[in-house]
């Protein structure tokens, strides 16, 4: 008696050529008949459009899942980029500042006199302006932080003999001693 000798297993074939599964499922009756007429309307099988159906809503939802994915990154890293700044600036040394009369004026064009009709403070000193206080608005050009002045924190005042146009809040050469 002779034995036959074993074949060796045949090879797998492609993917390609390997047949699609076949997956059962149970769906309410109404998607199955808007199922069927789709088919029918498309003029192809009904398990053509089940699959083509499925692969578009995994293929989408992949689309998305990259997007929020892609998205939670560019957040996370604007979040770092936001922790780092602060820990920087908590670790850095202070830098000297402007003088206090220059920063809180240093957009302003101009000063309006006004009577104050709530109590108020001076921006420079912080000194209180009551009601009823002659007080000078300062007017931005790029419409930063509100300015009110005292008399005593007006960067210059109109002196007799002074040009009215001069608001550089500086005296004149001449006028030095």
């Amino acid at each position: 008696m002779s034995k036959k000798a074993e074949s060796p297993s045949p090879p797998e074939p492609s993917t390609k050529a390997r047949k699609e599964r076949v997956l059962h499922t149970r769906i309410p009756a109404v998607l199955e008949q808007e199922l069927k007429d789709l088919a029918e309307n498309l003029r192809v099988p009904v398990s053509n459009v089940v699959r083509t159906i499925l692969e578009d809503a995994v293929d989408t939802l992949d689309v998305v899942g990259r997007r929020a994915e892609n998205e939670l990154r560019d957040v996370a890293e604007r979040l770092g980029e936001g922790r780092g700044r602060l820990r920087r600036g908590r670790t850095e040394e202070p830098r000297a500042e402007a003088p206090v009369i220059e920063a809180p004026l240093a957009r302003v064009i101009g000063y309006q006199a006004l009577r104050l009709a709530r109590d108020e403070a001076c921006t420079l000193c912080g000194v209180a302006l009551p009601r009823g206080t002659e007080a000078h608005l300062g007017i931005r050009d790029d419409g930063g932080p509100r300015v009110l002045l005292g008399d005593e924190c007006l960067p210059f005042r109109a002196k007799q003999g002074a040009s009215d146009h001069d608001q550089s809040g500086t005296t004149p050469p001449e006028e030095e001693s």
